[in-house]
Order: structure tokens, then C-alpha cells, then sequence
């Protein structure tokens, strides 16, 4: 004879079964959920508890508990249940109260919060105030710098500019111009420290200075390419030769559009009069403090990223054939820049800033 109790009979209606069986073969579902609705599965058809068990991997015990849990509330009782836990040791009112303080108020000779000070000012531990702004997505240490440009013809501006660099005119060459002013010829005082597998390489604080060059550049935007000259200084002179190192390179075909930024050097009278004799040359400026508008600039930053930053140099001379020479390279494989930005886009984020100052 049998012992123990007797085991109910576990029937499916058509829906369920449907439901179980897509648990089962749906890829996303948790590994707990399909292991339970193949539990029920095997149940519905007849086999004993010991024999789920064996099939599914898990202990005889467990399968009569999802037995009863489904006899019980069907599949509703295959769902987790709240688990029991400490109750809240702050109210929904603390919380707030925290919030207010971080986003309106100032500690006592601070310019911001800490989870130290916020902790201490509202008797919550630091781990707690940490959690709470990571919840709210407050980061109280952090901050961003931004700068408004206040030329009266800004979107004017940017959407010429943006519109040479998204739709080209035909026959037509597009430069992004700038000077990388006052580079400085730097030799470290001692040798560097070579990298080593556990260690970045390692180099002195202090450094010797043999003199400065500017570098004058003009980014063809279609190419990548990007024509060069290192001069000792940079005033209008040195910037007209420059132009006429351009005019001579570039094909006597072609249009040139120059995006450049508002420099007194840019605008001189001698400047003026060069432009004026070349009518293919076209001059589109960019706003006031828009630097970022001219891609020339993001040139700036992988030079000295990838070149001048953590060279050492005893000369001036030795420095201007590092620059030159990176260039030389960079020519050799050129790829433009990707500017996706729209102008409508920039000109929204703009107005977004603009908006949060009110």
C-alpha cells in the first residue's frame, strides 16, 4: 500500500497549459520562472513529486510546495511573494526633505555637499545619503562649465557654418582655420621612465624651457587633410603667409570657403585687403566664444594629445619638426571628421542652457 498523504490531481485548462509551455520556450524568461512552470508541467501529467524532482533538478520538497502554491491561486501562485525585511528606518518625508536641501541649499562655508556634511545635517549615515542621490541622480561634487556666446548674430552664424560643414558647396573647398599659439619647447629635466607591465610610464614635474612656435593650420574638411606652418609668432604677418601658402597649394579651380574664429589678427586691414584682391576666397566667421564650431580645433586636440603633451624637446627647431612631421603622417592616411550636429540641434541644446537660467 501506498503511504503517505495522497498527492491531488493538478488539471490544466487549455490556457494555462499555453501559458506554461510559452514560459518554457521563451528565451527571455528568468531561469526560476521556466524551472517553476516546468514543474507544474511534469505535475499535470500524473507523475509523483520524487519523479518532478529527479527530472528537474530540484528537491521533492520544493516541487510539493509550487504543487500547492498552483493548486491554490493557479498561476498567480508561481509569482515571488514579498519577502519579509527590516522595516523603513526614514520616511518618504526625510527623503524630501534631503532632496530640498541638496538642490536649494549651501553647507556653511561650502560651495556644495558632501555625503559627510548632508549626513551630518540630517542624521542619516553617509551610505544612506549616497544611495538617495544616486536614486535622484544627484551628484552634488560634479559640475560642468559653460559658456554663452553673446554675438548678436549667433544663429546667423551657426547655421552658415554648420551648413558648410553638412552640405558642401560644389566645386568648392571648406577650411577650418586657427593658430595653435605659444607651443612650448619643453625638455624634461631627467629622462623618462619607460612603461612597465603594472606601471604607466613616468616623468619629471620639472622641466627646462628652450622658447615657444605657433602652429597655423587649416583642416580641409572634405579629406581630413590638413595644411601647416610653424612660425615664432602670430600676428596678421605671419597669418597673411600663411594665405599665400594656401593659395598657392590649393587647385586655382576651386572656390575657397574659410571658417575661422573673430581674432584681431583675422581682421586687420592688411587682411581685409588680401581678401578682397582674392574674390574666390569667401570668409565665414564663427560666433563669439564657439571654438568648438571650428573642427580645425578638435585637430588641436589629438596633436596634443598624441604628440606634444608628453614630448620632451631641446629645442625649439626639434619641436617644429615633431609637429611638422606628425603632419606629414596624419596626411598620409587623412580621414575627415564626422559632424553630425545639425544646426537646429545645437541651436535647441543652446536654448535648453538658456532656459535653466531662469
Amino acid at each position: 500500500m501506498p503511504r503517505g498523504r495522497p498527492i491531488p490531481s493538478l488539471i490544466l485548462t487549455a490556457t494555462e497549459l499555453a501559458t506554461l509551455q510559452a514560459v518554457v520556450r521563451r528565451s527571455t524568461a528568468g531561469q526560476a520562472e521556466a524551472l517553476r512552470a516546468r514543474v507544474i508541467l511534469l505535475c499535470a501529467e500524473g507523475l509523483p513529486n520524487e519523479m518532478v524532482a529527479q527530472r528537474t533538478g530540484v528537491c521533492p520538497h520544493s516541487v510539493g510546495k509550487w504543487r500547492r502554491r498552483f493548486l491554490a491561486d493557479r498561476l498567480n501562485g508561481l509569482e515571488d511573494l514579498p519577502r519579509p525585511g527590516a522595516p523603513r528606518r526614514i520616511s518618504d518625508e526625510q527623503i524630501a526633505e534631503m532632496i530640498r536641501l541638496t538642490l536649494e541649499t549651501k553647507p556653511r562655508n561650502a560651495t556644495h555637499w558632501s555625503t559627510r556634511k548632508m549626513a551630518e545635517r540630517c542624521g542619516l549615515s553617509n551610505e544612506r545619503v549616497a544611495r538617495i542621490w544616486q536614486a535622484f541622480g544627484l551628484q552634488p561634487h560634479r559640475v560642468e562649465s559653460f559658456q554663452l556666446s553673446t554675438d548678436p548674430l549667433f544663429v546667423e552664424k551657426v547655421r552658415d557654418v554648420v551648413g558648410l560643414y553638412m552640405t558642401p558647396p560644389q566645386n568648392a573647398l571648406v577650411l577650418c582655420v586657427d593658430e595653435k599659439s605659444q607651443i612650448q619647447a619643453l625638455e624634461r629635466s631627467q629622462p623618462l621612465l619607460p612603461l612597465r607591465p603594472g606601471l604607466p610610464e613616468r616623468q619629471t614635474h620639472d622641466y627646462f624651457r628652450h622658447g615657444t612656435v605657433s602652429l597655423f593650420a587649416a583642416l580641409d574638411v572634405a579629406t581630413g587633410e590638413v595644411y601647416a606652418q610653424c612660425h615664432q609668432r602670430h600676428t596678421h604677418r605671419e597669418f597673411l603667409d600663411f594665405l599665400r601658402q594656401l593659395e598657392a597649394e590649393v587647385p586655382a579651380g576651386l572656390e575657397v570657403h574659410l571658417v575661422m574664429d573673430n581674432y584681431a589678427a583675422h581682421k586687420t586691414p592688411a587682411v581685409r585687403r588680401w581678401f578682397a584682391r582674392h574674390g574666390r576666397w569667401h570668409v565665414h566667421f564663427i560666433p563669439t566664444h564657439t571654438s568648438w564650431l571650428n573642427q580645425v580645433e578638435r585637430f588641436f586636440a589629438q596633436i596634443t594629445t598624441e604628440r606634444i603633451r608628453r614630448g620632451s624637446y631641446r629645442s625649439v627647431a626639434e619641436l617644429r619638426h615633431a609637429i611638422l612631421s606628425y603632419i606629414d603622417r596624419h596626411n598620409d592616411a587623412a580621414h575627415p571628421f564626422q559632424w553630425k550636429a545639425s544646426a537646429d540641434l545645437i541651436l535647441g541644446k543652446v536654448q535648453a542652457i538658456c532656459n535653466g537660467l531662469h
